[in-house]
């Protein structure tokens, strides 16, 4: 998993609450028993037309969102099934951040989605609906809107203001350091080297 850094993007804002797993990736594109080629399958009921042509109307397919590397929607994003094949989907897009409101109890996200999402390099983001709001109003323009993030700071800039969010500590430091489960299992290899050879495997649990 890559090292996050702070970067400057351009947004996508998909002006939808709840977008479920689902919506994210439909199940018809989970027959792959690979890790790649998810991309392409990304919001793809909304995406794309019956005969497999842009949908001209979704935002993701118009001209000032081409590159978009954060991804904005409302709350409750990534709800749903636990599927998995949803996070790798926003990933393969090029989707570094999702930005959602939390709303005291409606959250921004989904538990488990943001849970996948901290193992597999992205940052999920919880604002205020009112930041929220704006970053919707200032996405609205015909032009490209662009933002900086800085996870070291716990800041979402863009050209007339700047949010500040909070992360839990640990996932923090995982996504600076670029350090999924296995790589921080590997960080303690010589001590499970260590008890693997003072201890019997056969014996554990007899």
């Amino acid at each position: 998993m890559d090292k996050f850094e702070t970067f400057t993007g351009v947004v996508c804002a998909v002006e939808r609450a709840n977008i479920d797993t689902d919506a994210l990736i439909p199940k018809e594109h989970l027959k792959s028993i690979k890790r790649t080629g998810f991309g392409p399958a990304l919001f793809s009921d909304w995406r794309y037309n019956a005969d497999g042509s842009d949908n001209a109307e979704f935002i993701l397919n118009h001209p000032k969102t081409k590159g978009a590397s954060i991804l904005v929607g409302r709350n409750n994003f990534g709800c749903g099934s636990s599927r998995e094949h949803a996070v790798w989907a926003v990933a393969q897009q090029g989707f570094k951040v999702v930005i959602a409101p939390n709303e005291g109890e409606i959250p921004g996200f989904a538990d488990i989605f943001r849970n996948n999402c901290a193992k597999n390099g992205i940052l999920t983001i919880q604002l205020s609906s009112e930041q929220v709001d704006q970053i919707f109003s200032m996405a609205s323009a015909d032009e490209p809107l662009e933002a900086t993030v800085n996870l070291e700071k716990q800041q979402v800039s863009f050209k007339d203001a700047v949010f500040t969010f909070e992360i839990e500590p640990a996932v923090k430091e995982k996504l600076l350091q670029g350090l999924d489960d296995i790589a921080e299992s590997l960080m303690y290899e010589a001590d499970i080297t260590r008890f693997e050879a003072t201890h019997d495997a056969q014996l554990i649990g007899a």
